[in-house]
C-alpha cells in the first residue's frame, strides 16, 4: 500500500505542476485534460487511504472529449480526412457527439500545446501537408502516422478517400448512420453499387475501391515518398506536424 501511495502522490504532484504550466502557457486544452487526470488520481488516493475500492458508476460513463472522438475517427479511417467525414464516422461507430464547427480551432489548440510542451502527449491531431509543405486546408491527420501518410500529392485525396471507404465498409454496425455513410461513399466509387435503392454490399464496395486504388497507388506512393523526404529534411518538428508557414500566413501575422 505504501508504494502505491507514493506512486499516486508523485503522479498527483506531476499533474498539478503540469496544470500550472499549461495555465501559464494559456493552453486550456492541455489544462483540461490534466485536471481530469488529476481528479482521477486524487480519487484513487482517497480510496486507497480510506481502504475503499473505487466504485464504478455505469450511470456516469467517462466523458470522451472532442479530441478523443476525433482521434477515434481518424484511427478507424487510417488516412487523412475532412472534418465532416471524421464527424460522420464518430457518430456512426462510436456514438460521437461532435460537430464540425467544434473542430475549427482544434488544430490550433494542438499546435499551441505542442509548442508549449513538445511531444508531451501520446498523439496530436495535426494537419496533412501539401506539396508546398504547408497545412492542407480541411484535412486532418494523426501525428503517430509516418510522414508519407500525412503528406498529400495530386492523387492523395482520392487515394485517401478510397482507403477510408474500405475502412468504413469493413466495420460491422447495425446503426442506420453507418449504413447511410457507406451509401454516400459508395456512390462516389465506380462499380461499388448495383444501382438499387438498398444499401450497398460492403464486400462489393471494398472490391471496387481496391480496384481503383490499384490504378493510383504506385504513382501516389512515389509522390508521397518524395514529399515526405522533403518534409523530413526541410522542416522542424513543429512544421512537420502542422505545416510550414506560407507567405500569406506570414503577412497576416505581421499585419495583426
Amino acid at each position: 500500500m505504501s508504494d502505491r501511495l507514493d506512486d499516486l502522490e508523485r503522479r498527483i504532484d506531476e499533474l498539478r505542476a503540469g496544470v500550472r504550466k499549461a495555465m501559464r502557457a494559456r493552453d486550456g486544452a492541455t489544462a483540461r485534460v490534466l485536471r481530469a487526470e488529476l481528479r482521477t488520481a486524487e480519487r484513487a488516493w482517497d480510496a486507497l487511504v480510506s481502504g475503499e475500492q473505487p466504485r464504478a458508476r455505469p450511470e456516469q460513463p467517462r466523458l470522451v472529449t472532442v479530441r478523443e472522438q476525433v482521434h477515434q475517427g481518424l484511427r478507424l479511417l487510417g488516412a487523412t480526412a475532412q472534418p465532416r467525414l471524421v464527424v460522420a464516422v464518430s457518430e456512426a461507430f462510436f456514438g460521437g457527439t461532435i460537430r464540425s464547427n467544434q473542430l475549427t480551432s482544434l488544430r490550433r489548440d494542438e499546435e499551441r500545446s505542442f509548442r508549449s510542451a513538445p511531444h508531451g502527449r501520446p498523439y496530436y491531431l495535426c494537419a496533412a501537408l501539401t506539396d508546398r509543405l504547408s497545412p492542407a486546408r480541411g484535412l486532418l491527420a494523426l501525428s503517430a502516422w509516418p510522414l508519407d501518410r500525412r503528406v498529400v500529392g495530386p492523387l492523395s485525396p482520392r487515394v485517401d478517400f478510397l482507403t477510408c471507404a474500405i475502412a468504413v465498409a469493413r466495420q460491422k454496425s447495425e446503426d442506420e448512420r453507418a449504413a447511410r455513410l457507406l451509401v454516400r461513399m459508395a456512390r462516389n466509387i465506380p462499380g461499388a453499387t448495383d444501382r438499387t435503392l438498398g444499401p450497398p454490399d460492403p464486400d462489393r464496395v471494398i472490391e471496387a475501391a481496391r480496384a481503383e486504388l490499384a490504378v493510383h497507388a504506385d504513382r501516389d506512393t512515389r509522390d508521397r515518398a518524395e514529399l515526405a523526404q522533403r518534409a523530413a529534411t526541410q522542416l522542424d518538428d513543429v512544421a512537420r506536424l502542422f505545416g510550414a508557414a506560407t507567405l500569406s500566413t506570414i503577412k497576416k501575422e505581421y499585419i495583426s
